[in-house]
């Protein structure tokens, strides 16, 4: 069977989401996702892709669609009553710089960018959940947030500093994941995605010949000593029982084989689900530094910054997420995610200044692979499309009635 004949197969998507959709919405949805997927753009550069899903948008007849944050969308889909609270469901637009080696006939046709983590479907199925509102309105407006820069964390802050989502009380947002099958979806209370720092560490020595190493204040070899010393922090100063992870991915330094250099530079990520551990592993970070260099005699610098915030979904939230897609796919259907992502996602910033919930929607097909994101060879499955907005749609119904019968 081909990718092409895999990725487009609709037999999986339960009916009660299916027809929900007219033959013409499928056919526009699906020809959306495969032009945003040949045609995919970095960061802050999703000029293209911009203009195409607003003129996907117009179909489901928005009251006012708006520009913010450079290359994204924020769209307003009317509600039954002007006065109820707002929600919003939001869907990430940017790629990855990667080559694709999918095969697909819809492949990217931008050499070294791919859409490698599926937002290719997280804006689709954003306007598919348009689509749906319309036809069925939710208590209050729903605000269909088409956001820039999922991957560089910077996007949604971008779109909070515009203020365009300062009358939302609750915001939805999902990610496809290919280890759970078309029609499976995680919507479950507590830790979803963890904050994602990056760190880097600066050890200035005193150089040499390689010869003469006696003569020198080696950066390497105290950069080598300091990224073992640094796994200790998880292994013997983080709780066992709290989820954490320190990674070194970078490591420069030196010029020549003969040359012992002035200094070294590693840098890494720190990763944690709450806000304790996430100060103790960069407290801890700086302490093992400085042990280092001096045990090396050497000077350091420690430079930190900020990544995205853990996502932690409160009970309320969760629960009408969970309640939508029971009441679309069954009980069976919403299943647990099984494991602790340490994944950063950028939904957190929005979640910083209101309630809300970030789902998982199963995206691998029948007998497919559970192929990792941010990977040449990964594709979400057609009909996760449908589902993600299906149950986002349903989830901000849910989520309106709910908050307008307290407001």
């Amino acid at each position: 069977m081909s990718n092409m004949q895999l990725v487009g197969d609709l037999s999986e998507v339960p009916a009660a989401v299916l027809d929900q959709f007219s033959a013409a919405q499928q056919a526009a949805l699906l020809t959306l996702r495969r032009d945003l997927h040949a045609h995919p753009e970095l960061a802050f550069a999703e000029t293209r892709t911009a203009r195409v899903l607003e003129e996907a948008l117009a179909a489901a007849n928005p009251i006012a669609v708006q520009s913010v944050a450079g290359t994204g969308l924020v769209a307003r889909i009317r509600g039954r009553n002007p006065h109820a609270p707002v929600v919003a469901i939001r869907g990430d637009i940017d790629a990855l710089p990667i080559h694709e080696a999918t095969g697909l006939p819809f492949a990217s046709t931008h050499a070294g960018v791919m859409h490698a983590c599926g937002h290719d479907v997280h804006a689709t199925w954003a306007v598919g959940a348009a689509y749906l509102l319309a036809q069925s309105p939710a208590a209050g407006d729903v605000v269909i947030v088409l956001q820039p820069a999922e991957e560089t964390g910077e996007g949604a802050a971008a779109i909070l500093a515009t203020g365009a989502l300062d009358d939302v009380a609750a915001i939805f947002g999902a990610h496809v994941d290919r280890r759970f099958a078309v029609g499976q979806v995680v919507a479950q209370p507590g830790a979803l995605a963890a904050a994602a720092d990056t760190f880097s560490i600066v050890l200035h020595g005193r150089g040499a010949h390689g010869a003469r190493p006696h003569e020198s204040a080696d950066p390497v070899l105290g950069a080598g000593m300091l990224i073992a010393a640094l796994q200790s922090i998880v292994a013997r100063r983080v709780n066992p029982s709290v989820p954490a992870v320190l990674t070194v991915a970078t490591m420069q330094a030196g010029s020549a084989p003969n040359v012992i250099p002035e200094e070294a530079t590693i840098g890494g990520t720190l990763r944690a689900t709450d806000p304790v551990t996430r100060a103790l592993l960069a407290d801890e970070l700086k302490r093992v530094a400085a042990g280092v260099a001096l045990a090396h005699n050497l000077t350091v610098d420690v430079h930190f910054e900020l990544g995205t915030p853990p996502i932690v979904n409160p009970e309320r939230q969760a629960m009408w997420a969970h309640e939508a897609a029971t009441r679309l796919l069954g009980a069976e259907a919403v299943v647990p995610l099984g494991i602790t992502n340490m994944g950063g996602e950028d939904f957190a910033f929005y979640m910083e200044r209101m309630p809300g919930a970030f789902l998982r929607i199963g995206a691998r097909e029948a007998n497919g692979e559970p192929t990792p994101a941010h990977t040449p060879r990964f594709v979400a499955a057609d009909g996760s499309l449908f589902v993600g907005a299906a149950v986002l749609a349903e989830t901000a119904r849910i989520a309106s009635a709910a908050l307008a019968a307290h407001s």
